[in-house]
């Protein structure tokens, strides 16, 4: 039954195995005879198989094993599983428990906060800071402790964590047959048109940038996904959504919303930390930049988290409160708005 935690912690997560910056006088040299010179062990046809696969990156983007490395270019190998070096440390790291009893806790996480070790990020995760409230733990299919589902590090918002073994494949259970409840607030660019919608189309990680996730509307890559929205609040050039999911795909609401051209605000990573809808004017620019200041990262909040208790079957429903930063931010879209009247939306 355990099995069916892939559905929901997917097996996207690439971990940090090696990394290499060219120096000044290197002279181009293929990226497979390259990182030969460097890995101990490694074999020319072990290279070009990571390489197939979009685990070579340089500078952050994936590379055929024939691609040139130049003088200065960060060379990383990246792989589905953690280093066998990382072990999980215990952290006393303050945790927001919204509720705890013997089977379950649901947590609050700040935004900013890794939720399990990778990428670079092996302390100071939730995961580590669990297992230190918590003396055991059961772990997914991915060795991951309490871990039922997960969010982004800059996305704040409610978590349930599995106590036990049963409540680990109950709770799992439930992600794979879409019988949780999970709201997303999230500030979006743009005017969306309708006032409800449904995004629909396979996600997986992008051919060209291993380190965001692409809609494939076919199907021939990545696993099916679907978004529900509605739209709260229209302040000018962004929009305020309500998200709710019915798959658990990585970066889904961050992709979907990028797909139909809505990407979400301050989301550095694909590309909403740029000025996409507005005017000319320096003036707008600096209040965007302001804007950005105020809400340093993407605006997506985990705000409603609804499941059934695996042992009292009651149905739980837990709320959190929209955090400051993202509060701070409407609050001056609002006040853009109220100014701007005679606007003409895009």
């Amino acid at each position: 039954m355990q099995e069916n935690n892939n559905q929901e912690i997917e097996n996207d997560d690439l971990y940090e195995h090696h990394r290499f910056t060219a120096s000044e006088g290197q002279e181009p040299l293929r990226v497979d005879k390259f990182l030969m010179n460097f890995v101990e062990n490694a074999t020319r046809n072990k290279v070009q198989q990571a390489a197939k696969a979009g685990n070579v990156l340089v500078n952050d983007v994936a590379v055929k094993s024939n691609h040139k490395v130049k003088p200065n270019d960060v060379v990383r190998v990246v792989l589905s599983y953690p280093p066998a070096e990382q072990l999980l440390v215990a952290e006393d790291i303050p945790l927001d428990i919204v509720y705890e009893d013997d089977t379950v806790m649901v947590v609050n996480k700040p935004a900013g906060m890794v939720v399990h070790p990778g990428h670079g990020n092996y302390s100071g995760t939730l995961v580590n800071g669990l297992i230190h409230h918590i003396e055991s733990l059961p772990t997914n299919s991915n060795e991951r402790p309490g871990l039922v589902h997960r969010i982004d590090k800059d996305t704040s918002g409610l978590l349930v964590v599995a106590k036990t073994e049963f409540a680990m494949a109950h709770l799992s259970k439930q992600f794979f047959d879409r019988t949780t409840e999970r709201l997303y607030y999230a500030l979006v660019w743009g005017n969306v048109d309708e006032d409800e919608g449904t995004i629909e189309g396979n996600i997986g990680r992008s051919l060209k940038n291993r380190l965001q996730m692409s809609v494939f509307p076919d199907g021939e890559f990545g696993k099916h996904a679907v978004t529900h929205y509605k739209v709260l609040e229209r302040l000018t050039y962004v929009t305020l959504v309500q998200c709710k999911l019915e798959t658990g795909r990585t970066h889904q609401i961050r992709a979907h919303f990028k797909y139909i051209g809505h990407t979400l605000f301050n989301d550095e990573r694909y590309g909403g930390d740029d000025i996409l809808k507005g005017t000319t004017f320096t003036k707008y620019k600096q209040f965007v930049h302001n804007c950005f200041k105020v809400l340093p990262r993407q605006a997506l909040h985990a705000k409603t988290l609804g499941f059934t208790h695996p042992t009292t079957g009651e149905f739980m429903r837990f709320n959190s409160e929209i955090p400051k930063d993202i509060t701070d931010c409407l609050e001056k879209w609002r006040t853009y708005s109220e100014n701007s009247k005679d606007v003409e939306l895009d």
